[in-house]
């Protein structure tokens, strides 16, 4: 069970160590865990990325240091968005049997029947925190959104739990559909001068929030 991703252990920590290893393509990363000492490895960059990509963000990898496997979950990494590569990743040793916190993200199904209406989807929860077993971890949770009306809400009592317990407070709001926004100014006398530039509202910014 889980994806194989092969590492090397790593002994020298010194910042030209580091830098030459991601100037190979690799990754730096560290193994922890509650009953082993933490462990510094390097990982493949095109290869951990196949295998979050395959495997998904919390499953399971048999991580293979040297010939040695053991079971791990990726908890965290680190990006450098302008350069578009991962700079280091933070791995758990994980037995199977013992139960992990960790943060799932929150996937809304369907289209609001108040969005139609003309209401304001707001989404103020974009990710969970969760226990669970390895095995148990879902790739994301599903919350149906198709009968929300404008002015109700969904908080987390009305998200059906499978093998896993939530652990943020039950009434925090997931989603909500506000009334249709009043457009007042619109009609305030205003006109935009003719031939202004059409991009100066809503310029898209580079690094969008996950």
């Amino acid at each position: 069970m889980g994806a194989l991703l092969k590492a090397n252990e790593r002994t020298n920590a010194q910042r030209s160590a580091l830098r030459k290893l991601r100037q190979e393509g690799k990754i730096p990363a560290v193994v922890y865990g509650r009953n082993t000492e933490n462990q510094s490895i390097s990982v493949d960059g095109i290869e951990f990325i196949k295998t979050i990509r395959e495997n998904g963000r919390n499953g399971i990898i048999s991580l293979d240091v040297n010939g040695n496997k053991q079971d791990v979950m990726l908890t965290d990494y680190h990006q450098d968005h302008v350069k578009n590569e991962i700079l280091h990743a933070d791995f758990l040793a994980v037995d199977k049997s013992s139960k992990v916190h960790t943060s799932v993200r929150v996937n809304l199904v369907g289209d609001a029947a108040g969005v139609k209406d003309g209401g304001v989807l707001q989404q103020p929860l974009h990710e969970v925190n969760i226990t669970a077993t390895p095995g148990n971890i879902p790739q994301s949770i599903d919350v149906d959104i198709t009968n929300l009306q404008v002015g109700e809400n969904l908080t987390l009592a009305d998200v059906k739990t499978g093998k896993y317990e939530l652990n943020d407070d039950e009434s925090t709001v997931v989603v909500s559909i506000l009334p249709p926004k009043v457009e007042e100014e619109i009609n305030s006398g205003e006109e935009q001068e003719p031939g202004a530039p059409e991009n100066e509202e809503g310029r898209e910014t580079e690094a969008s929030e996950e």
